[in-house]
């Protein structure tokens, strides 16, 4: 039945509908009046239906023509989707985009990214994952994504990257804790002491994915390990909850735990080991030696680094 409609058939049919008449819809169409009525009887002869009544002096919509005409309207939009797929392919730019972050990066950064990403690139799918030291850089080697932003203590072999912010990891622990009267006097905190109480840190899902066994359990470096005693978590929320919760001490990104360190939930420790400095961690952006990165990529990866600079540094 549809054998042979063409889609300047259809595309007539809405002129005519929108107009309110062939005459119009010639003139707006740039064609000769009956070219427009010959093209309607032809498409009427192959659909089997009737689209216009034209016993009065202007034709009308029939039921079976509004069908048709919406119809009409969602191939026409189908076919211009199309269009701008084509011209976008043709000036090399994505038609989905797939990147991996650590859990370190800043979950409202990434939340604001996804609207900028929405409204800039409306037809374009975003596969946004989150993951764990080296396996956020074996999601990337793995060409799972695109690319990717890891912490500096992941497995960065065969990957290019540069780093793009700074993030700097406070020891705390919840009002609840004995180390947390020491942290509230200011007291600076012997590693001994530490090694009484349970350590809360970070680990990979899959210690294999990292090259080094000493990557998979330590909030970033081999020193920041204190206690004998630690507790493992592959997620900062459930560490944080831990924290919180007044069941060990540990290492958090500043810039998750501001509002809880306000608030009191959470003590900032002063550790005798970092003297006044604290350690602080790199964010690096990640890639594929000679991956080819498209408009769309190359704009996520200014957003992402402008939106992350401006979280872990503080500012509004």
């Amino acid at each position: 039945m549809l054998e042979g409609v063409t889609i300047e058939q259809l595309r007539t049919l809405r002129a005519v509908a929108e107009a309110g008449s062939f005459s119009a819809a010639a003139r707006k169409l740039g064609r000769v009046q009956a070219a427009v009525s010959q093209a309607i009887d032809r498409l009427e002869a192959q659909l089997g239906l009737r689209l216009f009544d034209r016993s009065g002096r202007v034709p009308r919509l029939t039921r079976h023509g509004e069908a048709i005409v919406a119809a009409a309207a969602r191939v026409g939009g189908a076919i211009e989707g199309l269009d701008e797929l084509v011209t976008s392919l043709k000036r090399g730019e994505e038609t989905s985009l797939s990147i991996v972050v650590d859990v370190f990066f800043p979950t409202a950064s990434l939340v604001s990214f996804a609207c900028d990403f929405a409204r800039a690139n409306p037809r374009v799918e975003l596969v946004l994952f989150t993951d764990v030291l080296s396996a956020v850089t074996a999601h990337v080697r793995d060409k799972r994504s695109t690319w990717g932003i890891a912490i500096e203590d992941a497995d960065l072999e065969g990957l290019d990257h540069r780093a793009i912010a700074s993030v700097r990891l406070v020891p705390v622990a919840g009002k609840s804790h004995p180390l947390s009267k020491l942290g509230r006097e200011d007291r600076p905190i012997e590693a001994t002491t530490l090694a009484d109480h349970v350590q809360i840190v970070l680990g990979e899902h899959h210690a294999a994915e990292s090259s080094k066994d000493s990557k998979d359990s330590k909030d970033s470096k081999d020193e920041g390990v204190f206690s004998p005693k630690t507790w493992r978590v592959f997620d900062l929320a459930t560490k944080q909850a831990l924290l919180e919760g007044g069941l060990g001490f540990g290492h958090m990104p500043e810039h998750l735990v501001r509002a809880s360190l306000r608030e009191g939930s959470l003590v900032e420790l002063h550790l005798a080991a970092w003297g006044d400095a604290p350690p602080a961690r790199s964010l690096l952006m990640v890639s594929r030696p000679g991956a080819r990165m498209g408009p769309v990529a190359q704009w996520a990866q200014e957003r992402l680094t402008h939106l992350c600079r401006r979280a872990v540094s503080g500012k509004k």
